[in-house]
């Protein structure tokens, strides 16, 4: 992972947190300590400390459109429990925009000054998950109760939603528009925690699409953004319907695979690396007798945890995201609140295992728009061999046929 951000809905954690109640000193306190790429405080806006959605995105949200722009595949996701500003964080407000609306303007801004041997285009789409089952946010009026969509798995570019609307905008009023409709599409409903906490997962993504042709040459970039927002996690509470408890159940569900897989995935990540260590060290000792001997040592270590991304849609959906094909940043929003300290240290202890994972991230170019590049690349090397050939005196009498030959088809 890229980055891990704590951001705190109220007062300041300062990186430790303890067990007791505000005011009440107890003799079994005790300290736990987390380290995070980046701490905000964003509660009271008159605090020199004080974190704006501007000042978020300028540490996160930048990194996110600049990873695209290389042609990395880019995630960004916040988790923590309901209430706690994972939705204004992603989406905001209409008086302070969030992430996903902001990286979608500076996106604009990029296709706006596009050179003239640039080409930019951004569909877009957005879906939730709801009790295991995949909406599209944006086809909310072509039908009354849309029927789920299916999970796919391509080999190469893996689990996709069959039959998810792509949108094509060309400027960022469009993406906006778009993103407020699917807000509103989006399940909503009243807890005992927040009024209108949302029940589902939510996935924007942006196809961040390049052809670029430089030096006569083409290259085609394809890179994703997913931009997440999940459901929270509390616990079930008896006076709910049954109807609300199933859908607890489902959010709580797809919240524990995802921290079962980060689990897995960070302790695969960490055996990787101790590995690597022992092999780096035996390396410098005995020569091929130790190398034999660090194989030996390396192969009879412990298996690698199975990582169960298909357990849930979630994970599934975000399996490059998680240890995969893709830079990823995790944003946990917490309450210092003592009423929720079981919850805050639950996700500090998800980001700590976040930032262990290590994931492959790699350019995603065109196959068909590389092979064609690396081709006439070749073939222009060729010639200039020729033409070396060439300078070298008596070279065309003593020139091999099979060079002949190659000059004529070049």
């Amino acid at each position: 992972f890229k980055d891990v951000a704590q951001r705190c809905a109220s007062r300041p954690l300062e990186g430790r947190l303890d067990g007791r109640s505000e005011g009440l000193p107890d003799s079994r306190e005790k300290v736990m300590e987390f380290g995070f790429d980046f701490c905000y405080w964003s509660v009271d806006p008159a605090a020199p400390n004080y974190a704006s959605q501007e000042e978020v995105f300028q540490d996160l949200g930048v990194c996110v459109l600049s990873g695209a722009s290389e042609g990395y595949n880019v995630c960004l996701f916040a988790y923590g429990q309901t209430g706690s500003g994972k939705t204004y964080t992603m989406m905001g407000t209409p008086d302070s925009i969030g992430l996903t609306p902001r990286i979608c303007q500076v996106s604009y801004w990029h296709l706006r000054d596009t050179k003239a041997n640039h080409n930019l285009i951004f569909p877009l789409s957005f879906l939730e998950i709801y009790n295991e089952r995949v909406r599209d946010l944006l086809r909310g009026a072509e039908q009354k109760k849309p029927a789920p969509l299916r999970v796919r798995e391509h080999p190469e570019k893996g689990p996709y939603v069959q039959g998810l609307s792509q949108h094509v905008v060309t400027d960022y009023k469009q993406a906006v528009d778009l993103l407020e409709e699917g807000i509103a599409n989006r399940i909503t409903a009243a807890t005992h925690v927040h009024d209108a906490s949302s029940r589902s997962h939510a996935i924007f993504t942006i196809q961040y699409t390049q052809a670029i042709l430089e030096n006569n040459l083409p290259s085609e970039i394809v890179s994703k953004i997913n931009l997440v927002d999940l459901a929270g996690s509390e616990r079930a509470d008896p006076q709910y319907c049954r109807d609300r408890i199933t859908e607890g159940a489902n959010i709580n569900k797809s919240l524990v695979t995802l921290g079962i897989v980060i689990s897995a995935l960070a302790q695969n990540s960490q055996m990787f690396s101790s590995s690597q260590s022992i092999n780096s060290v035996l390396s410098e000792g005995e020569g091929s007798t130790v190398g034999s001997q660090s194989s030996s040592l390396s192969g009879s270590g412990r298996r690698q945890c199975f990582i169960p991304y298909r357990d849930s849609v979630l994970t599934w959906l975000l399996k490059d995201s998680l240890g995969g094909n893709s830079k990823t940043i995790m944003i946990a929003t917490v309450s210092p609140s003592s009423s929720s300290y079981n919850e805050t240290l639950s996700t500090l202890r998800y980001a700590a295992h976040a930032r262990n994972i290590v994931n492959k991230p790699r350019v995603n170019e065109d196959a068909n728009v590389r092979l064609i590049r690396e081709l006439r690349e070749e073939i222009d090397r060729l010639k200039s061999m020729l033409l070396s050939f060439e300078m070298v005196p008596n070279f065309k009498g003593i020139v091999h046929p099979k060079m002949k030959l190659l000059e004529l088809s070049l």
